[in-house]
């Protein structure tokens, strides 16, 4: 048992906040050993989010003791359970919804009920894109937004990671599907993902362009991951009883709620951070229904070593136009 706990492992740590260049990858980090009710995992592959940018900053509400590792959705095999584990083995392919010690990392170590089984249909690359975009994606269309089928969403920031996950799982339930890219590619991107027409929100006339493609009645939801840019002519676009989804935001933004009251409308913000157990139960229990029936493919973007995770954090916040999920290679 000695010899186990002393592994040391590659881990990115965080020993203060600030810029990209704080996330520090070391060698000599000691390999976690899982506690009760926990799994140790072997890292294939690890998402990198904007809201891990956020926290690195210092500047979130959200503040790890430091030092620390960042990462949450990992894709792996189990290496090893502790007491009281009996939903997963060694040698099982998992992806997980958050980590205890952090995913930037060779190993980690995870609540067992933040993990689920890796289908094999997904790659670990895929497996890396899952959990936080898909339950984003599932939470704000259903959960919070109450879409139906028959129901008009946009999408805007469609082609990142949360934004081709809702593409997919609004498409697949029904809905009718805009969504806005940065570059043509992006565009082309969200078309082949259950986009119904897409729209580029470099158009200075993009906003006039929905328009004319919804007519008078306007969108019932708005998946929002610019609320700062976005939310005030978000708020034109709504129909009667419109949802603005606030899934993303960098700052502030100047609205007349004089414009809720027209419409009656609603702006709602979305925090997979509050989700109930049974509420991420019914998220992964969706998507691993949607891997099944063959519609949900994670596309995975951008891919980085370990080594040049400080690249990776930069290019997630100042890249032109994102085209699938960001993700770490280990």
């Amino acid at each position: 048992a000695m010899a186990a706990t002393m592994r040391v492992m590659r881990a990115v740590r965080v020993f203060e906040f600030g810029g990209p260049e704080v996330l520090k990858l070391q060698s000599d980090v000691l390999v976690p050993v899982p506690k009760e009710n926990q799994v140790l995992i072997k890292v294939h592959a690890c998402g990198v989010n904007p809201v891990e940018t956020y926290i690195r900053s210092g500047t979130y509400a959200r503040k790890p003791a430091l030092p620390y590792t960042p990462g949450s959705d990992v894709s792996g095999v189990i290496e090893g359970v502790g007491e009281h584990v009996t939903a997963f083995k060694k040698g099982d392919r998992v992806f997980t919804l958050e980590t205890v010690s952090g995913g930037y990392a060779e190993y980690a170590v995870a609540a067992a009920n933040r993990v689920f089984p890796l289908p094999d249909k997904l790659d670990f690359r895929q497996g890396a894109a899952l959990a936080v975009p898909y339950f984003t994606a599932y939470r704000a269309l259903f959960q919070k937004g109450c879409a139906k089928a028959g129901e008009c969403v946009l999408v805007h920031g469609a082609s990142g990671g949360v934004g081709l996950a809702a593409c997919q799982i609004a498409r697949a339930c029904g809905l009718k599907v805009l969504g806005t890219a940065g570059t043509e590619e992006g565009m082309n991107v969200i078309l082949r993902n259950g986009a119904h027409q897409a729209f580029n929100h470099r158009d200075p006339n993009y906003i006039e362009r929905i328009k004319e493609c919804t007519g008078p009645g306007g969108v019932d939801i708005i998946i929002e991951m610019l609320s700062n840019v976005n939310l005030d002519s978000d708020l034109q676009l709504l129909a009667c009883a419109g949802r603005v989804m606030v899934v993303g935001c960098r700052g502030r933004i100047e609205i007349n709620p004089r414009d809720t009251m027209s419409k009656e409308s609603s702006i709602i913000g979305v925090s997979l951070f509050l989700a109930t157990e049974e509420e991420r139960q019914e998220c992964a229990t969706a998507l691993l229904d949607g891997i099944e029936a063959g519609w949900l493919k994670p596309v995975v973007g951008l891919e980085y070593p370990l080594e040049k995770v400080s690249k990776a954090h930069e290019d997630i916040i100042c890249s032109t136009g994102a085209r699938g999920k960001m993700v770490l290679l280990l």
